[in-house]
């Protein structure tokens, strides 16, 4: 089992001519379109996120708790760092503990994602309050290869976490929210260049 996890996220458009692309390139649908909810922490004096750091539970069809080190950028927007995941039983029983050992929520997030897999790497389509992204896991090698053979060359590249975009767009529209959900940017607009803010 490898706890290295090496990925990059591109911000698109269209999720449904993207998942058409994927199809055409014969890759294998692993998880059809499923709802997450993210509970990040931190700890007490809020250096977890500071530093890079993700305390992540999750729920989806399964229950994960995430730990996941501050990356490093190995070339093209592509990031990697150490990640270790443990599935657990019950999400409100993991939280009670989490807190109980001192570490506080830090934010909800939501997304709604659809998995596949081509050429030894995962590819998800994600769903997210603020806008559409893809986001390839495999080795730096065949990411560089996937991205062209996807039609993705042009598409804005991301080595931030969801949660740091959140706080680019945050920052750049000024707004007063403090969870990533689709409820708080019903009918926000959320231009490019917040992404980069």
């Amino acid at each position: 089992m490898s706890y290295q996890e090496t990925e990059i996220k591109l911000l698109v458009t269209d999720l449904h001519a993207m998942e058409k692309r994927l199809q055409e390139n014969g890759a294998q649908l692993k998880k059809p379109r499923v709802y997450e909810r993210n509970l990040r922490f931190d700890n007490q004096d809020g250096t977890f996120v500071k530093q890079g750091l993700v305390l992540r539970l999750r729920q989806d069809d399964r229950i994960r708790l995430t730990y996941k080190s501050a990356g490093e950028v190995v070339g093209d927007n592509i990031i990697s760092r150490f990640e270790a995941e443990v599935e657990v039983s019950d999400f409100d029983t993991m939280r009670v503990i989490l807190e109980h050992l001192g570490y506080v929520p830090a934010m909800v997030y939501e997304k709604y994602r659809t998995t596949y897999e081509l050429n030894g790497a995962e590819i998800v389509l994600d769903e997210m309050p603020y806008g559409n992204f893809v986001e390839i896991e495999g080795e730096a090698d065949v990411i560089r290869t996937l991205i062209p053979q996807l039609g993705l060359e042009d598409k804005p590249r991301f080595s931030a976490s969801y949660a740091r975009l959140f706080d680019r767009v945050r920052r750049y529209l000024k707004l007063n929210i403090h969870d990533l959900t689709f409820e708080n940017f019903q009918g926000v607009d959320v231009p490019i260049e917040a992404f980069n803010a």
